[in-house]
């Protein structure tokens, strides 16, 4: 199919919830690669397939609310914003000011001295965006959906509408431990904050997709909408540098996130035996982040210190700072595909097919810092963000022809304000699947694929940017892939499957420029010469399938990984950021166990004679290996050092993988009826979610300890004045477990980002026409 982009285009994460199953004809998880999927193949894809022509009319309207212990009633930090920021739009106010759009229009630097600065600084800060203020009691959260579908007989063809449309509003607060560190044994802190973290998500979703079936053939166009905004409140108090001062750093940030998708897709059988595919795409993704303020002051707690008891900012960046940060990001992705398969003998289909994707990103991001002349009043360094920063302070007091006071700006990023993105993408694959007897079959082919990739800077001045360009990946690759099965018993068979993929490196993970990302509280820094990673995949499978809806599967799976891209920890302006790197070499190996059991209990008799019992089981064993030698080196942007063992230990496990995933749901259903009640376990051990900062002496990884989660949910099907309701309630962590990430060295542990997570209790209704 084609592809479909995240909202979010800093990840690669798409809500698959946003999908309501009423539009939803078919899904499919493939874990293992065949020829006809795209060659960047981890450890699956999942191909959605939605309705063409609804069976018949329907219409469904939901909605429900959900209580979170750690957040609703609770204290959190947000600001005023707009009066239309509760639609996740906003309504002109944050738009980019006239002084600061003519400043960009001109292509002129700050550093000319050319530059009214103090007119553009007079526009940047004002009480609805940059005043914090305590919100006493969380509201609840709360969700709206209607889905709906009809069909008409046009003669010899039949026309389809489905349609979906969903909003939601969510609060989440987080009070969080922050530790870092710079020395490599974790033996001193470098900054120690407790940061409490409020988000305001809203999310408004919209589907529409048109279908056309006549005969064999089927025609979609489907169109898709997703908006996701985050307004979010930081606020941290705590230590730096291993001082007796205290630091409070303020955020305020507003995140829009949007995807437009548009697809069409025909599936045709012109003759016996012969199908044709036809597919086309194109997707606009885009990210704005305007008026990203950060604020700390600083209490020094000295008896010398006139204001020592009191939290001041000097705007000198060492006894207090302000920054304003502009963020714009914009992506269109164009994409087509072909695939003819033709049954050339009862036992022997052959498929050929090819595919296109042609994707251009433009990402700018500007800075500005606030910074006070050496005749700033004292007095004025008590006041908040908006009455420190106000116009009349800006621009200072002039008398007699001299000016007194008076704050500048300064942009500290010049040289990467900007950068261009593209990825073009030719690909053509044949396979084939042959039928050798009735109990062995081999589905095998080989794909080819030729991509080009290049992250280049864009100039926004006048003149060029002071940037070393990288080179851009020029890579052709042959993925062959094949699957033998073999059919031992009618209800037992054994699969057999080796390929040879691809990953390449996320433009985020290629351009040199930093970004926040809200949802992990982070920092991060592109590294343009990441290059592809190559996988070498194997799996075993043995399937049996003992009942209907009931079966037993046993994996063992291994992967070779050349140059896999690992996240590690760099400095950046005494910050700690999360850049990427190419690892020389990674393995993977593990098994997998999964079971599916019903157990009937009609014989009980009583309310349990319509009742079974469901059991699900799934444990997957892995483990992972860097590879890295004395000798080997790797390359990162602006980096002092290409030794590879500064930022990688041989040995060490891969970054985001667990040993051990462990899930269980234990169920009680209805066979005649809709009702459902589950509880769902599920577990994952300790994984590396980062290296740690790197030196001749690398600091340990940070771990997260995903621990035990236990949820419950139930449904339940009732008649209300002769319609279908859906009734449903969820208990989210019910056992509490925390978000910890932490590094550990020896005795030395620090909490780089930790906080308590609530148990959520949720209940929603559907009624379905």
């Amino acid at each position: 199919g084609s592809p479909l982009p995240s909202p979010e285009p800093l990840r690669r994460v798409v809500p698959l919830d946003i999908f309501p199953s009423g539009v939803i004809a078919s899904s499919l998880v493939q874990k293992s690669y065949s020829a006809n999927f795209p060659g960047e193949f981890g450890g699956g894809v999942i191909n959605l397939t939605t309705k063409a022509v609804p069976k018949e009319s329907f219409l469904t309207i939901g909605g429900g609310f959900q209580v979170d212990t750690e957040t609703t009633g609770e204290f959190g930090y947000s600001y005023y914003g707009a009066k239309s920021d509760w639609t996740g739009f906003d309504n002109g106010s944050r738009d980019v000011p006239p002084a600061l759009q003519s400043f960009f229009d001109s292509g002129a630097s700050m550093n000319s001295g050319t530059v009214d600065t103090r007119a553009i600084g007079s526009e940047l800060v004002r009480f609805s965006r940059a005043t914090m203020q305590k919100v006493g009691d969380l509201p609840v959260n709360f969700s709206a959906s209607i889905t709906g579908g009809t069909s008409w007989d046009l003669g010899g063809a039949d026309l389809g509408i489905i349609a979906a449309a969903g909003y939601s509003n969510k609060w989440l607060d987080r009070q969080a431990i922050q530790q870092t560190s710079f020395s490599a044994d974790l033996s001193t802190l470098q900054t120690d904050f407790n940061r409490v973290t409020t988000d305001n998500r809203i999310v408004a979703n919209g589907l529409v997709g048109l279908g056309l079936e006549f005969g064999e053939n089927k025609i979609r166009w489907t169109n898709l909408y997703i908006r996701d905004t985050i307004k979010q409140g930081r606020l941290g108090i705590g230590q730096r540098n291993q001082t007796t001062a205290d630091y409070m750093q303020q955020n305020n940030g507003w995140y829009e996130r949007q995807l437009i998708d548009t697809q069409f897709t025909g599936e045709f059988k012109p003759a016996p035996g012969l199908s044709v595919d036809l597919r086309g795409g194109y997707a606009n993704s885009q990210r704005e982040a305007p008026y990203e303020y950060a604020f700390e002051y600083v209490r020094t707690n000295t008896e010398a210190d006139p204001y020592g008891d009191l939290f001041v900012n000097r705007l000198n960046g060492n006894a207090g700072e302000a920054s304003v940060t502009f963020s714009d990001l914009n992506e269109d992705l164009w994409s087509a595909g072909l695939d003819v398969a033709y049954t050339l003998t009862p036992s022997i289909t052959a498929t050929v097919g090819g595919a296109f994707s042609d994707t251009n990103r433009f990402s700018s991001r500007r800075q500005f810092l606030f910074r006070a002349s050496s005749t700033f009043p004292t007095e004025a360094s008590v006041l908040r963000p908006d009455l420190l920063l106000s116009p009349g302070l800006i621009t200072g007091t002039t008398s007699g022809g001299t000016t007194v006071g008076g704050i500048d700006l300064i942009e500290p990023d010049e040289a990467t304000p900007a950068f261009r993105g593209k990825l073009r993408n030719w690909a053509g694959y044949a396979k084939a699947n042959v039928q050798f007897t009735d109990e062995i079959s081999l589905d095998a082919g080989v794909r080819f694929e030729k991509a080009r990739q290049e992250v280049t800077a864009v100039q926004v001045f006048n003149t060029a940017p002071n940037y070393t360009p990288t080179p851009a990946l020029n890579k052709e690759y042959w993925l062959p892939a094949a699957t033998l099965t073999w059919q031992i018993q009618p209800e037992l068979q054994a699969r057999l499957s080796g390929s040879k993929t691809i990953a390449r490196p996320q433009f985020r993970e290629l351009i040199y420029q930093p970004f926040f990302d809200p949802e992990s509280n982070r920092q991060y820094l592109g590294n343009p010469l990441l290059t592809d990673s190559q996988l070498y995949n194997a799996e075993a499978r043995l399937e049996y399938y003992f009942a209907p809806e009931q079966r037993v599967s046993i994996s063992a799976f291994y992967k070779k990984i050349d140059k896999p891209i690992e996240s590690f920890i760099s400095l950046l302006s005494d910050n700690l950021v999360t850049s990427y790197a190419n690892a020389p070499e990674a393995q993977l190996y593990g098994a997998e166990f999964e079971a599916t059991k019903y157990f009937d209990l009609s014989d009980i008799g009583g309310w349990l004679s319509e009742r079974r019992v469901v059991l699900v089981a799934n444990y997957t064993y892995s483990n992972s290996k860097l590879k890295v030698g004395a000798g080997d080196t790797t390359a990162v942007y602006a980096a002092s050092s290409s030794i590879a063992t500064d930022y990688f230990r041989d040995g060490a496990p891969m970054t985001g993988q667990s040993d051990h995933l462990a899930n269980l749901q234990i169920g009680l259903e209805n066979t005649e009826r809709l009702s459902q009640q589950t509880l769902l376990l599920s577990y994952a051990s300790n994984r590396a979610v980062s290296r740690g900062l790197n030196g001749s002496t690398p600091q340990p990884d940070i771990i997260e300890k995903p621990g035990v989660q236990l949820d419950f949910v139930a449904r339940e099907g009732v008649d209300f004045m002769g319609q279908d309701v859906e009734l449903k309630f969820e208990a989210r962590n019910i056992l509490g477990t925390r978000h910890r990430e932490y590094q550990q060295s020896g005795d030395n542990v620090l909490e780089f980002n930790t906080y308590d997570v609530g148990t959520v209790v949720a209940f929603s209704a559907q009624l379905n026409f």
